[in-house]
């Protein structure tokens, strides 16, 4: 009786999960401030610079360049598509929040592709890394988007850097699992020739891996942008700007006009990104 008592109590003790954390977002706060300091600041200065750059030109401009964009990674169809959707998001006046939004996935996108391809490839020859990462990732794609805000409000405070710090971390897990995919896809007579024919292994992975995988590459591209786009809205919440920024707005005011018009900018963005960086 004493031992059945005593599993009660200890099933119905709460684990102060909610004070370990704290204490140690606190300790990381204290002890790593420069570093976190130091990449929010890179973070800052690739957002503002991308968006320095799309509106540097005339509004006709950009658009005339994403539809010949368009054009040569597609076809004539799309760029008139391109062309078309983005002249409407410039006629109801939602320019400004797309170009905030188009430089924070795309600083988002480089991000998670400069870490994320790497980590598929060591994960595609490393049985260890493989391994841990795989219960990671699962988690990472598993948990609500929602989640991802509360550890970068924590670190980083309100503002566009938190929401594309959590956007990476969001958008990061289909570049390792695609990278990973493609290269186990490979042909592995293909690559046993390569070693017969003397090849290192920088060599087999540039000439014979990364080429096979290209395919399964390109869609964890296109799914990470399209994570990217929706974690970017979503992350108006913590004070980043953009579309998500007016469509949040309609939402607290009910101002249906507004929420339409915002939200027929994400959807053509959307859109845009899907047909040029998916596959036919």
């Amino acid at each position: 009786m004493i031992k059945v008592n005593n599993i009660i109590q200890l099933l119905t003790t709460k684990i102060p999960l909610g004070s370990w954390v704290e204490n140690l977002v606190n300790y990381l706060i204290n002890n790593f401030s420069g570093p976190l300091d130091g990449f929010a600041n890179i973070i800052e200065l690739m957002v503002e610079n991308f968006e320095a750059i799309l509106a540097y030109p005339h509004p006709l401009i950009v658009i005339a360049l994403f539809a010949l964009l368009a054009w040569k990674l597609k076809n004539y169809k799309m760029s008139i598509f391109v062309a078309l959707g983005l002249g409407l998001v410039l006629n109801i006046q939602m320019w400004d929040p797309l170009l905030t939004t188009l430089a924070s996935i795309i600083t988002s996108v480089v991000v998670a592709l400069v870490v994320g391809i790497p980590i598929g490839i060591i994960k595609a020859h490393s049985k260890v890394v493989d391994l841990i990462t795989r219960p990671i990732l699962d988690f990472m794609q598993t948990i609500p988007p929602f989640v991802y805000l509360i550890p970068a409000l924590m670190f980083f405070g309100l503002g566009t850097v938190s929401g594309v710090i959590a956007t990476v971390v969001f958008a990061i897990a289909p570049p390792i699992r695609l990278t990973y995919l493609g290269i186990q896809q490979v042909d592995s007579e293909l690559k046993e020739a390569g070693h017969a024919f003397g090849a290192n292994w920088w060599q087999i992975l540039l000439k014979i891996e990364l080429p096979g995988a290209m395919p399964s590459i390109m869609m964890g591209i296109n799914q990470c942008i399209m994570l990217s786009l929706s974690m970017v809205v979503i992350a108006a919440m913590i004070g980043a700007g953009g579309l998500g920024k007016p469509v949040l707005r309609s939402l607290s005011v009910v101002d249906i006009g507004l929420g339409f018009e915002a939200g027929l900018g994400v959807v053509i963005i959307a859109m845009v990104l899907d047909r040029m960086f998916g596959r036919e």
